[in-house]
């Protein structure tokens, strides 16, 4: 059985060490017309993730989000094209409304351990140097859009063959900066 997590990692997951990558631009997948957005800075915490809500390319299981600030993230073009996925969900994902490719998803709410970042789709990039994928989030959320349990312990070999350790949450170095959040908020801080 052939294991597609994204076509970005399925041949391995490249490292290219670009000195001093400052960004580039992301394109929805329009043939005319697209949705255009500016990163003027390089991304963090690379992965893939197997939530349900990410928009996710054809026969791929997951999706690949990264974070950056939100100062470093315009809309250059298609702006007007651009809706809100779920105005209820902690994460605005904005969407383009013709090929439906999630172009930027964004925490409005001042009290969220991520505000200020804002989450993108690197592989809708053509410029190469972007943060590589670091690890596997959400994964046994792929089950509730309908992959078989049993196939799981195959799908988890195959993350770590490619060096994308799988949580069933986010990676240990972001948990930690929710946790620290929300110590500092209940400090009074």
């Amino acid at each position: 059985m052939t294991i597609s997590i994204h076509p970005a990692v399925n041949n391995g997951v490249q490292h290219i060490d670009v000195d001093g990558f400052a960004g580039g631009k992301l394109t929805c997948k329009c043939a005319s017309d697209p949705v255009v957005v500016n990163v003027s800075a390089q991304t963090a915490f690379n992965h893939v993730c197997g939530c349900s809500k990410c928009w996710k390319p054809e026969n791929a299981l997951f999706s690949q989000i990264a974070v950056v600030s939100k100062d470093s993230v315009a809309i250059e073009q298609g702006a007007d094209k651009l809706h809100i996925i779920d105005t209820n969900a902690a994460i605005q994902r904005h969407a383009c409304q013709d090929c439906g490719v999630h172009m930027v998803g964004r925490i409005e709410d001042s009290n969220h351990p991520f505000y200020g970042l804002d989450f993108v789709h690197t592989e809708l990039s053509n410029e190469q140097g972007w943060s590589a994928p670091e690890f596997a989030a959400f994964v046994s959320s792929i089950i509730e859009a309908g992959t078989p349990p049993e196939q799981m312990p195959a799908i988890r070999d195959r993350l770590k063959e490619l060096g994308l350790e799988p949580y069933d949450c986010l990676s240990p170095a972001l948990m930690d900066i929710i946790a620290n959040h929300v110590a500092t908020q209940r400090a009074g801080g």
